[in-house]
């Protein structure tokens, strides 16, 4: 269930330093569900080793299209991650070595008219939101085509590591239509104006190099050590001290949601409350003993 709240995770708070109250938008555990470890759905599987779930899209021979069943199953497994504190990162992928998601089931979008096109974009937005704003960070591993609403999911995603032989486009209007979960407000807070106008409005497609460039994508590597890397950097993450991760993602959420002062006024808070949490003693104890910390997420 999504709450609009205040900032009150840890702080205990639900002003800012100017004495505004701030509201965002994130899951609160209102149930523990239990998690999906391993498991195979329709259209995706999910695995789980130590802290880390992986999300692999499973529909290889349609190039991983994003239909409403693998929406509603994403949907799905979110929410049981979400409520799984033993998970501390994940990370999303295609199935096969030719696409991430090469978009919306045109089956499916060919049905769409104007009474139902906002439920169908809605519906994708929504999913991906909640990926957006997710408590611990996403890294989208990108192998081969990322278009459409393929590359709308890996904009969602927090991190983002391609492939050397990933492409990535929003040919929408080449179908008549926009991009619809999401594509024309991240791709241009993502990487400008002019960017967002060419891929877009020009429905070409770029290779990952040139995503690179753009701040598309975090890094490129070749694409036998993809997987590798993603889950180097997973590991990394997910050996850092969980709520101090958590704390961390919801003050650079609130950037385009108020103003400088008020970011301020959060990351102050978030930094209040974990300094009251056992993890912090122990890293900090840790660090003056010269010893490894063990960060329990307390």
């Amino acid at each position: 269930m999504i709450h609009m709240v205040g900032m009150t995770c840890l702080s205990g708070c639900d002003v800012c330093c100017t004495g505004k109250l701030l509201i965002l938008p994130f899951k609160i555990n209102d149930e523990v569900l239990n998690p999906l470890r391993n498991s195979t759905m329709n259209t995706l599987t999910l695995t789980q080793e130590n802290a880390i779930a992986t999300i692999t899209l499973n529909r290889p021979d349609k190039l991983n299209a994003l239909n409403t069943e693998l929406l509603s199953e994403l949907d799905t497994v979110l929410d049981q991650l979400a409520n799984d504190k033993d998970v501390r990162c994940v990370i999303i992928t295609g199935a096969g070595a030719k696409a991430f998601a090469a978009g919306a089931d045109i089956a499916e979008l060919h049905e769409c008219d104007e009474s139902t096109g906002m439920a169908f974009a809605e519906r994708g937005q929504t999913v991906f939101m909640k990926i957006e704003q997710f408590r611990v960070p996403v890294i989208a591993a990108v192998n081969g085509f990322a278009l459409g609403g393929g590359c709308e999911l890996a904009l969602a995603c927090h991190i983002r590591i391609a492939s050397s032989n990933a492409k990535f486009g929003q040919p929408e209007v080449k179908l008549g239509i926009i991009p619809g979960y999401g594509g024309t407000q991240r791709l241009t807070r993502l990487c400008g104006t002019a960017i967002a106008i060419e891929l877009i409005c020009g429905g070409g497609m770029i290779d990952s190099e040139r995503a690179l460039r753009c701040g598309l994508v975090n890094t490129v590597v070749p694409s036998e050590e993809l997987m590798n890397t993603v889950t180097s950097l997973a590991t990394a993450i997910s050996t850092m001290a969980p709520l101090a991760v958590e704390a961390s993602l919801r003050s650079i959420y609130a950037v385009p949601l108020v103003t400088p002062h008020e970011g301020m006024g959060v990351e102050a808070l978030e930094f209040k409350a974990v300094c009251g949490t056992a993890d912090f003693k122990e890293g900090t104890s840790a660090f003056l003993e010269k010893r490894a910390a063990t960060f329990t997420g307390n």
